[in-house]
């Protein structure tokens, strides 16, 4: 018969390591089909922010990956803590993650989970989309430019 932890694809706690119930929580959320019915509450509430898609599989691909340097860090998703040497994936933003737990969310959406910082994505609506955006940042950057220049 094989263990709980092997059934269930998942490590026991280290020693001195105390379970999160507040991830336990989400991720019973989650699993009991909340997550389709949020998303649908979220899209009904905010009907003009589109759904971010998840990021290339080239832009996966090329992401670093490093040991980690820093002692005593942990992951910002599961929150356990890196072993010594411990090879992660770093993103662009500057922010490391095991692979086990940045790879899944990437296939979900192309943001940083910290900063929110976009991966490019395989959807050029959406990408067509963003480069609009910033098109118009920059025009409105411009005339503000130009205004301050003329009214000092």
């Amino acid at each position: 018969m094989a263990s709980y932890f092997d059934e269930h694809g998942c490590e026991p706690l280290g020693p001195g390591e105390q379970p999160n119930h507040w991830l336990h929580l989400a991720r019973l959320l989650i699993d009991g089909g909340f997550r389709a019915n949020f998303d649908a509450e979220y899209h009904r509430m905010f009907p003009d922010e589109p759904h971010k898609p998840p990021a290339s599989k080239q832009a996966v691909q090329s992401l670093k990956r490093a040991p980690v340097e820093e002692a005593d860090k942990s992951c910002s998703i599961c929150l356990k803590k890196y072993g010594h040497e411990e090879v992660v994936t770093e993103l662009p933003c500057c922010h490391f993650f095991h692979d086990d737990c940045i790879l899944p969310w990437l296939q979900v959406v192309n943001t940083c989970p910290m900063c929110r910082h976009e991966l490019p994505t395989d959807d050029p609506n959406y990408e067509a989309l963003k480069a609009e955006k910033e098109r118009m940042k920059q025009r409105q950057k411009a005339l503000e430019e130009l205004h301050n220049s003329m009214f000092g």
